[in-house]
């Protein structure tokens, strides 16, 4: 390494308000260079009427659209946006253009687009300031229905538009609340069958008359979850996925003449996550999550009986995309020691296909470790589980702990392939521990409830529970622990900064929540109601004193140890001013605090160049307050 490199610094971007953080020598960069040089790639769709992909990559610095042409092909990119694009979908009928959507800097008010192959000419759907969401086409592709808030910013009506004819949009039904999305086409192209989102623990299913917007229930108002829903080919009846008479979510069919239920996948204990028809309504794909495992599952829809899988790589599969050949089932893979990839099954001839190779920065991924499923027992007798990743063997002693808590809070840590995260492990000799606390999805619904309201503490308590666990382990540093975690795990890190200051070293909270009064009242108005329903009303006077008595920021005398605060400016699910409102505060207190927000950002960092100085900020801040 030169002297140069030694003392060089790394200069942030003009787009960074950079706070209480020493300069990073540039030698920091070049031991980390590897480990931030993986890829991944994601399945958007496939093309009509060819064998060919649609798929989500990055070269650059964003997420981008690439179309690949046939196994192993080479990947041929579409865009180039400063931001990343999101979603995709091909015209079903011809595949003459593809629509997507995209919003700018994270604001995640998101506009859908017509990009036509033949032309390369990109057209603009949407009205261009509104927050629309992608939806789903007609059997014919003649039609695609999507949601908009362009009527009041808050309530998520749904409309149908020609892609072809953008002057054919229009509002098919106007409902109220931002939880709503279209789910199918009836066969016939007369209905939609559409969500109606209150809670992770409540939806309703309606089916709307596509052409004068009227709404008829399909199922009652009663604390019932559903997720996906698809109508069956004679239009008849729905299959859905839902929580229904079950702690989990099965695969169901719904009689729409009758409203008698029946359940496809009564032998499997765990939420069945997605699912997908194929064209010709013969054969079901689905998928279950078995202790964050995603696993996959045919079905004859007109037996009802499960059909042999052929066998597939190791790893966890997610994204199942039909082609409409009703052969080629699409989907996405990955591991611990691989990142996400495209993959393709035959289910005719069984054959599996790699679409896509991700780059993993010259490094050898299959000695990467692999994650051990962990238990403790929290402090009402409750068993919560984990995931803990060791460093390699050639790291001896007692290990520094990382305890990474994730969103949601209706979220779940599934054992993934960790990216640049492996540079803890592999370089730093840290482990790192993902807990799933009550809330979290994937334990059935009677779990997911249990942090809601009132409850709050208890899943503090469940990271109280296991800083005792990890007293237990030889192999681990009960005095060297730093906890951090994004959104709602970021509200959860600053809780436990104040809650176990004397039993943490130091913290790192990214976008999450200081107070959860002040975020009610600032995030945005589609998810306000959506929020409340998980959190607790704070227009109510006896939550919102329950609010303000445990939010972070009216206890941050008691964060006694270093703090990095990380925020995008542009985030509309958590307002910039969550973070900045404990910064300040514990400024007064002479708390060390570290505090890095990027303007071009929204809910986390999108953009690599943004990711990598926040990694290398990261590696700094842990060198500094939990090595030494």
């Amino acid at each position: 390494m030169t002297g140069d490199a030694q003392t060089a610094a790394i200069k942030p971007g003009d787009n960074f308000v950079v706070d209480g953080i020493p300069p990073i020598p540039a030698s920091v960069a070049e031991r980390v260079g590897r480990y931030v040089e993986f890829r991944a790639a994601l399945i958007k769709s496939w093309h009509s009427t060819r064998p060919e992909l649609l798929i989500g990559t990055r070269f650059a610095d964003t997420m981008q659209l690439h179309l690949v042409k046939f196994p192993g092909g080479d990947r041929r990119q579409l865009t180039f946006y400063k931001d990343s694009v999101g979603a995709a979908t091909f015209n079903p009928n011809g595949g003459e253009y593809f629509l997507f959507s995209k919003d700018v800097g994270g604001s995640e008010f998101a506009q859908i687009y017509r990009f036509d192959l033949t032309t390369g000419d990109i057209t603009l759907l949407t009205d261009g300031k509104s927050k629309n969401d992608m939806g789903v086409w007609s059997r014919n592709g003649g039609l695609y229905s999507y949601t908009s808030t362009r009527r009041n910013g808050t309530d998520a009506d749904i409309y149908a538009v020609n892609p072809s004819n953008p002057r054919s949009d229009r509002l098919v039904a106007q409902v109220t609340g931002g939880g709503w999305g279209p789910l199918d086409w009836s066969p016939d192209g007369s209905r939609l069958l559409a969500q109606e989102y209150l809670s992770v623990t409540k939806s309703r299913l309606w089916v709307i008359d596509s052409a004068s917007g009227t709404k008829k229930a399909v199922t009652p108002d009663e604390e019932v979850a559903y997720g996906d829903g698809k109508f069956s080919e004679d239009g008849k009846g729905v299959f859905v996925t839902t929580d229904k008479d079950s702690e989990f979510h099965r695969l169901a069919y719904i009689d729409l003449s009758t409203g008698q239920y029946s359940y496809l996948t009564n032998q499997i204990k765990w939420d069945i996550t997605e699912f997908e028809i194929t064209s010709d309504g013969k054969t079901i794909a689905f998928l279950a999550n078995e202790e964050g495992v995603g696993t996959l599952h045919l079905m004859s829809s007109a037996t009802r009986k499960e059909k042999v899988v052929p066998k597939l790589p190791a790893g966890s599969i997610s994204g199942i995309v039909w082609h409409k050949n009703g052969r080629l089932l699409g989907f996405n893979l990955d591991s611990a020691r691989s990142p996400f990839d495209v993959y393709s099954l035959d289910v005719k001839s069984g054959k599996v296909e790699r679409w896509t190779q991700s780059e993993t920065g010259g490094l050898v991924t299959n000695g990467f470790q692999e994650p051990e499923l962990i238990h403790w027992k929290s402090f009402d007798g409750r068993t919560i589980s984990g995931f803990l990743y060791k460093p390699p063997v050639k790291f001896s002693g007692k290990r520094p702990v990382v305890i990474d808590i994730h969103g949601g809070p209706e979220g779940q840590f599934q054992p993934v392939f960790l990216g640049r995260y492996n540079y803890y492990l592999n370089e730093m000799g840290v482990a790192h521990i993902f807990p799933n606390v009550r809330g979290s999805i994937g334990y059935g619904k009677t779990f997911v409830k249990l942090d809601n309201g009132f409850q709050r503490e208890d899943s503090y308590k469940d990271i109280g529970a296991l800083l005792d666990w990890i007293k237990t382990r030889p192999d681990l540093d009960a005095d060297r622990i730093m906890v951090t975690g994004g959104s709602y795990g970021g509200h959860m890190t600053l809780a436990i900064s104040y809650l176990y200051s004397n039993r943490i070293r130091c913290a790192l909270d990214i976008v999450g929540m200081s107070n959860l009064v002040t975020f009610l009242e600032h995030t945005e108005s589609y998810r306000r109601d959506l929020r409340r329903v998980e959190y607790g009303d704070e227009r109510d006077p006896k939550m919102r004193a329950f609010l303000e008595q445990i939010a972070p920021l009216n206890n941050a005398d008691k964060i006694k140890k270093p703090l990095f605060v990380v925020q995008g400016k542009n985030d509309p699910r958590v307002p910039y001013t969550e973070a900045e409102q404990i910064v300040n505060t514990l400024k007064k207190h002479d708390t060390p605090v570290w505090f890095l927000m990027a303007n071009d950002e929204g809910h986390g960092f999108a953009k690599k160049k943004n990711a990598d100085f926040l990694f290398y900020a990261k590696v700094l801040f842990m060198q500094e307050f939990l090595l030494k």
